[in-house]
């Protein structure tokens, strides 16, 4: 199970949350938009939470600021925030916005939050979990979207909570993180996802 446990790290890497939660906007919404529609819309999605970012990251690695794409140390973490904090905010102000896609730019707008306090927890010495921060405001933008749209989907909403568990545990077996960056992650990643609530719901 040790061995097993860590590929939910690099599975359900905070890079894929993102496109993640773009299709879960599709597939619980049930809107009828053209594939071509849905198509670039998860194009700019993925080249504005994924490419950019990976690359980023890799040019990072390959000046030596960063010693791995799980930022394992706390120092290394600033700059990629910042830069995940700039990348959302053009995303959400030119392809995702309040009038088009509501549901979707308050997800995006709880993750720049999410990401912003992360940025301010790193001058406490805080490291806060990244992966707990993006599963659990995954998981709670879809208990929201269920709520709004009064759908019955609890069993995708119990396999987000197990999958949040196999997660945080999979963060404890590698010894990325203690028992109290798995928390704070989790309620970063939470409470802004349901204060926006307010706004959408």
């Amino acid at each position: 199970m040790k061995k097993i446990l860590p590929l939910f790290s690099y599975l359900f890497h905070p890079i894929f949350i993102p496109i993640f939660g773009t299709l879960f906007y599709y597939y619980l919404s049930g809107i009828n938009n053209s594939k071509e529609s849905v198509s670039w819309l998860l194009i700019d999605v993925a080249i504005f939470t994924f490419v950019l970012p990976l690359s980023f990251l890799f040019l990072l690695k390959s000046l030596g600021k960063v010693d791995s794409l799980m930022l394992s140390d706390i120092s290394q973490r600033k700059i990629p925030l910042l830069m995940q904090i700039l990348l959302l905010v053009i995303l959400i102000s030119k392809y995702i916005t309040w009038a088009e896609f509501p549901e979707l730019f308050f997800f995006f707008l709880g993750a720049i939050i999410s990401a912003f306090s992360a940025y301010i927890l790193i001058f406490t010495k805080i490291k806060a979990s990244i992966h707990l921060i993006a599963i659990s405001a995954l998981c709670y933008f879809v208990i929201g979207f269920n709520v709004h749209y009064e759908l019955q989907n609890s069993i995708t909403i119990v396999l987000l909570f197990v999958l949040t568990a196999i997660i945080a545990s999979s963060r404890i077996v590698m010894k990325a993180h203690s028992i109290k960056e798995l928390i704070v992650g989790y309620v970063v990643g939470m409470l802004p996802q349901i204060i926006l609530w307010g706004f959408w719901l």
